[in-house]
């Protein structure tokens, strides 16, 4: 009898010692559990019994004396009677349902997209997610499969592959410019965190948190935005960007007057000429923009031209008013009394 009860589980419990193992299944070596032994289960953990590789029992977080009234499947598989008081033997594994933080995810190879700026081009990008078991039960029917142990590292290829896979897919679903993404890397974050919900979920997973820490372009691209960022706008407009080569253009022959002779000289002072013009024109617009408005005496608001009455105040617009203290003419754009110095509002 002696050599029976050393060969019987009295308790039966867990303590984790490592930062990424997901199930850790309890060695048997051969022994059987006593009728009555205690289960410890801790927080952030789940205890799974199985029959002949058949899930039973699931216990959450506390202490349990294992007996028929709190392992009703497992006394159903295995027909136990009333008053069953004898050893048994059953598989029990303990599953980690804390969170698995900082795992990384990359491109390993380029994502292709079709971007309206730049046209077909291919983005990689990187950064971290953290996920937790969810569903002990359905997470060791989807993968767990008969292993003594599982940790992150046996599963970080599969997820890695369902992110890569869902931010392509999301991607090119969205129709979100190349620029955009790379300037909304949270938003786009979140986006993908309820996309990829689901593909978590049918594993018995949570994804808890995903970060895009960035997105990369190719060289040629990176070039254009470099580019269009020294053009001090980023405007599709065919003519801006050919006024900013040709004033490289000019800049370069300038550089170069002892080779390029005489002609080449005066086109490029030709050109210069055409620029200036171009600019006189564009701030004379500006300063015939300023004209066109009439401001209120009372409030300062610009108002269109031909407006008798301001549209922000009420008030009656005149091209002149008087200074309230000595009564001298004023403009309405005046801020002091000319005579008086009064200070107008």
């Amino acid at each position: 009898m002696g050599f029976f009860k050393k060969n019987l589980l009295k308790s039966l419990e867990w303590v984790d010692n490592t930062q990424d193992t997901i199930v850790y299944k309890y060695p048997m070596d051969g022994r059987e559990i006593m009728w009555g032994s205690k289960l410890t289960v801790r927080e952030s953990q789940v205890a799974v019994f199985l029959n002949k590789g058949k899930i039973a029992d699931v216990f959450g977080p506390g202490m349990y004396t294992l007996q028929t009234s709190n392992l009703p499947i497992l006394t159903q598989l295995m027909s136990w009677g009333y008053g069953f008081k004898s050893p048994f033997y059953a598989d029990v594994y303990f599953v980690n349902t804390k969170q698995f933080t900082n795992q990384r995810w990359g491109t390993s190879n380029p994502i292709t997209m079709r971007d309206k700026d730049f046209g077909t081009i291919r983005l990689r990008g990187y950064g971290n997610y953290a996920f937790k078991v969810d569903n002990a039960e359905l997470f060791l029917k989807e993968l767990f499969g008969t292993n003594s142990t599982f940790t992150t590292d046996d599963i970080a290829s599969y997820l890695k592959s369902i992110i890569v896979s869902s931010i392509s897919d999301t991607i090119a679903e969205s129709k979100i410019s190349a620029l955009d993404i790379a300037s909304n890397l949270i938003e786009f974050s979140k986006v993908a965190t309820e996309t990829l919900s689901e593909s978590f979920s049918n594993l018995g997973l949570k994804l808890t948190k995903l970060v895009i820490e960035n997105i990369s372009f190719p060289e040629e691209v990176e070039k254009a935005i470099d580019t269009r960022s020294s053009m001090g706008v980023l405007s599709d407009k065919m003519d801006t960007f050919v006024k900013y080569q040709s004033a490289n253009a000019i800049r370069d022959a300038a550089k170069n007057q002892g080779t390029t002779g005489v002609g080449t000289q005066l086109g490029t002072g030709l050109a210069l000429g055409e620029i200036m013009k171009e600019s006189i024109k564009s701030t004379s617009k500006s300063e015939n923009a300023n004209t066109d408005v009439k401001y209120c005496p009372s409030c300062g608001v610009a108002n269109p031209k031909g407006a008798k009455f301001c549209v922000e105040c009420g008030g009656k617009l005149s091209e002149k008013g008087k200074c309230p203290k000595c009564g001298a003419e004023v403009s309405a754009k005046s801020k002091f009394c000319p005579e008086c110095g009064e200070k107008l509002k």
